[in-house]
């Protein structure tokens, strides 16, 4: 039985620049200051990472406007995801997200990988389903679909976990980040029990 963990403070701040607005999350009020600084510190390298990648510090023509969603807040685990869309000019712009899941017991920032038992081979269930619901939603890839990246972008929320694609990764642009949720209770039994996904269910 994992310990009633109550959901913690999280609140927005707002980074502000030349040609730059950014809303992202700030973690606080937790008794382990340590704790708190090291996931802080992941944010906030995630958030400069994107920013990078979006170019805008070659291009003065880039402009950034970013958000953050909560994704959960449950259970010793927080979830959430940084939205940054990037304009340089053209026919439209280009949004990058990043998925960030921590144990907010040690501020650990969870890899894909960590959530499943060691050696067993989650990017070939994960990429099976996926394939699935691309059949089923009849989304048109850009070329035939075959496996996730061994550290694709996810998120948890409630007892789903999601994995998710940038634009252009696997679909047209006309199709945005494409997110394809998966019932936790689907892949149960290569989930480490003692990782997120299992906190969850317990």
């Amino acid at each position: 039985m994992v310990e009633n963990i109550f959901p913690i403070e999280v609140k927005t701040l707002k980074l502000d620049m030349n040609r730059l607005e950014i809303y992202y999350p700030q973690i606080y009020g937790l008794e382990n200051i340590y704790v708190e600084d090291r996931m802080n510190n992941s944010i906030l390298e995630a958030m400069y990472n994107q920013i990078a990648q979006q170019g805008y510090y070659e291009n003065p023509e880039t402009y950034i406007n970013g958000t953050w969603e909560l994704k959960n807040n449950d259970k010793g685990i927080l979830s959430l995801t940084l939205i940054n869309y990037a304009f340089s000019g053209g026919a439209h712009g280009l949004t990058i997200v990043k998925g960030l899941t921590f144990d907010i017991k040690n501020g650990r920032l969870y890899e894909l990988k960590d959530l499943f038992k060691p050696g067993v081979n989650y990017v070939k269930v994960l990429s099976e389903e996926i394939e699935e619901q691309i059949e089923d939603r009849n989304i048109q890839t850009l070329e035939e679909f075959k496996s996730i990246k061994p550290d694709q972008d996810f998120y948890i929320a409630d007892l789903s976990l999601t994995i998710f694609f940038q634009e252009y990764e696997i679909a047209p642009y006309s199709y945005g980040i494409l997110y394809f949720p998966i019932s936790i209770y689907e892949i149960q039994d290569i989930i480490d029990e003692n990782g997120p996904l299992g906190i969850m269910i317990s």
